[in-house]
C-alpha cells in the first residue's frame, strides 16, 4: 500500500495530461530540501518535551524523587521547550540554543539509561533475574525516549531552514 496524492495537470502541460501521482515520501523530502521542515521539527521537540517531561515528573513522583538525579530532566524540560518554541519563530534560536539544550538533553538520556540499568541490577535477584526486574524495576528504555526529543532538536537544528519570501 502507497500513501499518494494525485494532482492534476493542466493540459498543454510538456509531461502530458491528466493526473500525477505524488508519493507522501517524495514529498516529505521535497519539504526537507526546501527548508520547510525545520520549523515543524523544532515544534515538534518542543510539544515531544512538554509529552515526556511530564511522563518522566509522572514516573519520578511515584518513585519519591529517591535519587536527586530524577530532578534534571524535570528541570532540562522547560528549557528544550522554550528552545523548540522558539526556534519555530528564530533562525538564531533554532541554530544556537535548540541544539545546545538538546545536546544536553540526550546526555541526560543517555545517563539515564545508564541509571535505570544500575537500578535494575541492584533490585534483589539484579540482573540474574532480568526478566522480572525489567518489568518490576524502573523502565529501561524509557529514559532513551528524552534521548529522542534531544535528537529532534539537534536534527531541526542541522536542517535548512526555509527563506521567508
Amino acid at each position: 500500500m502507497t500513501l499518494t496524492i494525485r494532482r492534476t495537470r493542466p493540459r498543454g502541460h510538456p509531461a502530458g495530461n491528466g493526473a500525477e501521482v505524488v508519493h507522501l515520501l517524495d514529498r516529505l523530502v521535497r519539504n526537507v530540501e526546501h527548508g520547510r521542515f525545520e520549523r515543524a521539527l523544532s515544534a515538534l521537540t518542543a510539544a515531544a518535551a512538554v509529552v515526556t517531561g511530564t511522563e518522566i515528573f509522572l514516573e519520578h513522583d511515584s518513585a519519591s524523587f529517591s535519587n536527586r538525579m530524577m530532578w534534571v530532566p524535570i528541570a532540562l524540560t522547560p528549557l528544550v521547550t522554550a528552545a523548540g518554541i522558539g526556534g519555530v519563530f528564530s533562525k538564531r534560536i533554532a541554530k544556537t540554543a535548540l541544539p545546545a539544550v538538546s545536546a544536553v538533553v540526550v546526555a541526560n538520556g543517555l545517563q539515564g539509561t545508564y541509571l535505570h540499568m544500575r537500578g535494575i541490577g541492584e533490585r534483589p535477584g539484579g540482573w540474574r533475574l532480568p526478566r522480572y526486574n525489567i518489568e518490576m524495576g524502573p523502565p529501561l528504555l524509557a529514559p532513551l525516549l528524552f534521548t529522542m526529543v534531544g535528537g529532534m532538536g539537534i536534527l531541526a537544528a542541522i536542517l535548512r531552514r526555509e527563506a521567508r519570501g
